[in-house]
């Protein structure tokens, strides 16, 4: 079954599994990377008309739930996106992401003399109010647009 929006947007919805809205216009392949499989059947729709972004990204996940962290990555690329999880055609649970304060091990340390880089221990980063991330250990600062570029997939 497709549906079709007030906007004319075809969109096939999804019986059970995992849809992300409000993500930024641009982020639904990096998202793509974090939750997919090749054996998965994901729906990506890119630039969509928002009312309250102007354009954002929808991904669609059929039988797929995502892990807590799928859902902490996710939070980094868009802190202010929508999960829903989806039975029977039917919302059963909605997830409002939020940006993190403190993220473990999520994030690779862009300098490369971090210690977390050189030994085996798992990052560690502080997140202000501005997107702005500060690692545990070496102090290192990186913007949103830096650290995005640096999750582990």
């Amino acid at each position: 079954m497709v549906k079709k929006t007030k906007d004319g947007l075809y969109i096939k919805p999804i019986k059970k599994g995992t849809t992300i809205d409000h993500l930024p216009a641009g982020t639904a392949f990096l998202v793509l990377k974090i939750i997919g499989t090749p054996e998965d059947t994901i729906t990506v729709a890119v630039r969509v008309p928002s009312r309250k972004l102007g354009i954002k990204d929808l991904v669609f996940a059929e039988n797929k739930l995502l892990s807590e962290e799928q859902i902490a990555k996710i939070a980094l690329i868009a802190p202010n996106a929508t999960i829903n999880i989806i039975e029977n055609n039917q919302v059963k649970q909605k997830i409002r992401l939020q940006q993190p304060s403190e993220v473990k091990g999520l994030i690779q340390c862009i300098n490369p003399n971090c210690i977390t880089n050189v030994e085996n221990i798992p990052s560690r980063f502080y997140i202000d109010k501005n997107g702005i991330a500060k690692c545990h250990y070496c102090e290192r600062t990186m913007t949103r647009e830096e650290y995005i570029a640096r999750i582990r997939v």
